[in-house]
């Protein structure tokens, strides 16, 4: 006989818990305290097994016999209901630790475990806290392309193309690791290919013409501020390398009886070790500053601190007190003058390009060079420094 919601309210506890059934495996447990447990007992593999839909009168007579209904259909299909609601916790599980935000920052986490460059990792949790805070809290799997590319959008109509292109790269990157993780099924940014205006061309502000670059050189030279921030746009200059990994640089990186510096994979652009050989010059510049790091490891400090490197735009600051403007020149510039300067005396190109660290697409022929232009690169860097000598001069 089916139970009634009268016989299920007026229920009293016994002695010992006691069932109430009302048909198909379905029963209400009473329990010695008084709490009532909807419960249903079935077979599955020739097993006895009991499932609980929960307590009365939070969970009615109706809604009981509904799920006792639904796991009938399920045991009718050969799914055991208890394996599936497990399942289904793990899902809820699962999704509850899915929101965009929470992919985002163990995305940046593993970068930090990849030994990722600092300023990489900076700029890409600038990317996904800021910018993309208003993903945060969705779950992954909602976020759809257009709320991406409005988003995307907004950040391209207040000038920042370059800006608005890097989030979409950073936010596909979030993406691929959930689909790789089983937490999302597609990469919603993979449509707005095309989506965004590319990026105006703003190549580093620098100056090319060798007697301008005298000039720049003698007023770095003269210039009386920090020390060390002297020396590192003397040093810079001299060896055509990128303004962080002169920051960065180690005592332990130098061999100065060999005049090479040893610049590890970790602190490239690239990813890819790169030795640079030092002229004379360099050497003198590295000899003048080498006692003020003698506490610390890094050759170039900050004013503030011998553990921590000149910050990224000390060197540009210094340029400003000088009289620069921002486009007029910029300490990453230094890098376009040599190239240029080099390129008008008909420097050979392949070790110009070696001399910049820019590698070349073919992995064969990358190595080739590398070991074949050590000796025209320690040529070109000496002939380099004698010609700042004497641009310097006027020459």
């Amino acid at each position: 006989m089916s139970l009634s919601d009268l016989a299920c309210k007026n229920a009293q506890p016994k002695d010992k818990p006691y069932r109430l059934a009302d048909g198909d495996g379905l029963y209400l447990l009473v329990q010695k305290g008084g709490s009532k447990l909807w419960q249903l007992r079935y077979r599955y593999l020739e097993k006895e097994n009991i499932l609980s839909f929960g307590k009365y009168p939070l969970v009615s007579l109706l809604d009981a016999r509904e799920r006792r209904d639904n796991a009938k259909r399920l045991l009718a299909a050969g799914i055991n209901p208890s394996t599936k609601r497990k399942e289904e916790k793990v899902t809820a599980l699962t999704e509850a630790r899915t929101t965009f935000g929470l992919i985002a920052e163990e995305y940046v986490t593993r970068m930090k475990e990849r030994d990722a460059a600092t300023a990489t990792v900076t700029k890409t949790k600038w990317l996904l806290e800021d910018l993309a805070s208003p993903l945060a809290k969705r779950p992954i799997k909602e976020v759809t392309a257009a709320e991406i590319l409005q988003l995307l959008q907004k950040i391209e109509k207040s000038g920042r193309r370059e800006t608005a292109r890097r989030l979409r790269g950073v936010i596909g990157s979030v993406f691929r690791l959930a689909i790789v993780t089983l937490r999302a099924e597609t990469n919603p940014t993979l449509a707005l290919q095309g989506a965004l205006q590319p990026p105006k061309a703003n190549g580093r502000a620098a100056i090319t013409d060798a007697k301008k670059f005298g000039q720049l050189l003698v007023a770095i030279d003269e210039y009386d501020g920090w020390p060390t921030l002297k020396a590192a746009l003397q040093f810079l200059a001299l060896t055509c390398v990128r303004p962080g990994e002169v920051r960065g640089a180690t005592r332990d990186e130098f061999n100065r009886e060999e005049a090479v510096w040893h610049i590890p994979a970790k602190r490239m652009k690239m990813r890819a070790p790169h030795d640079v050989p030092l002229s004379k010059q360099a050497l003198r510049v590295l000899g003048e500053v080498w006692p003020l790091s003698e506490h610390g490891s890094l050759v170039f400090p900050s004013i503030r601190s011998t553990k921590r490197p000149l910050s990224e735009n000390s060197m540009n600051s210094a340029l400003r007190r000088m009289g620069y403007g921002k486009d007029e020149v910029t300490a990453h510039g230094f890098r376009v003058t040599a190239s240029t300067i080099l390129n008008a005396n008909n420097c050979d190109p392949d070790v110009i390009e070696a001399v910049l660290a820019h590698q070349d697409k073919n992995a064969i022929r990358r190595t080739y060079n590398r070991a074949t232009y050590w000796e025209q690169r320690v040529t070109l860097m000496q002939e380099w420094g004698d010609l700042l000598d004497a641009v310097k001069a006027g020459g």
